[in-house]
């Protein structure tokens, strides 16, 4: 039976702790088909990143250049999905997956939180590719980005996909580059009657929040990033409704 998502119900969503690009904290490499079957095997749902390649595919990969884990050099966006399964992981024998490689994987068996990476260049290519491949996948998944566009779009082109913004307080460097007005419509979550989210994504370091604990108040699950310890976690789900974590196992 096709899965459909439950806007007014998502504890499937926060059913399980969530697995950070993966397990992979053995030989698996983060965002490899290893590492998801490591989490699989231990019934953990499974947080990934997506980006968008030279020829629109998008990739199961968290940096925009290759130059940390891959033989190779330049941003993931230069290359064409064949140009990336040529270029080894600097460890372990696994190769970049499309996500439609992905999500054939893991063939609905565990909860998918799918962060799509943004360019803040207004560019859709990954957000529409990312709803074509799965609009006939049966299996539970909620989409999610740091862009409040990316977000947007999904809202207007596919209301019934179940979305989520990533966030936290807005004040590392990372975002000098955006405009101002970008800024503070992210940190203020102003940006809800466009991207009318179902779930948030919030870095525990900054919580509590007062944003996002009155959009948890009204209703909608808050999950966390990234849990490295039981500690963090006790104190982290003072705050929010599930973990996405690293670097051990969680009951």
């Amino acid at each position: 039976m096709r899965f459909t998502p439950q806007l007014r119900d998502l504890n499937w969503l926060v059913h399980r702790p969530i697995a950070h690009r993966g397990l992979h904290d053995g030989t698996a490499i983060e965002n490899s088909s290893s590492a998801f079957a490591a989490a699989m095997k231990l019934n953990y749902s499974i947080e990934c990143d997506l980006q968008v390649t030279k020829d629109g595919e998008a990739v199961v990969f968290h940096d925009d250049e290759v130059d940390r884990l891959l033989d190779g050099k330049g941003l993931v966006k230069n290359f064409t999905l064949k140009q990336l399964k040529a270029m080894p992981f600097k460890s372990g024998t696994d190769r970049v997956q499309s996500l439609a490689e992905l999500i054939e994987q893991v063939d609905g068996a565990t909860t998918l939180v799918i962060e799509l990476k943004s360019h803040w260049d207004g560019d859709e290519c990954l957000t529409l590719r990312a709803l074509d491949v799965l609009a006939a996948y049966n299996g539970p998944y909620g989409l999610m980005s740091f862009d409040p566009d990316m977000i947007a779009c999904i809202a207007d082109r596919s209301p019934v996909t179940v979305r989520g913004i990533t966030a936290d307080r807005v004040v590392d460097p990372y975002y000098a580059p955006l405009p101002v007005a970008k800024r503070l419509a992210m940190r203020s979550f102003s940006h809800l009657p466009e991207t009318r989210p179902h779930f948030v994504s919030f870095d525990f370091k900054g919580l509590p929040f007062a944003p996002v604990n009155s959009i948890r108040e009204a209703g909608h699950p808050v999950i966390t990033w990234t849990i490295e310890s039981p500690a963090d976690a006790a104190a982290a789900l003072r705050y929010c409704d599930q973990v996405t974590f690293q670097g051990y196992h969680p009951a």
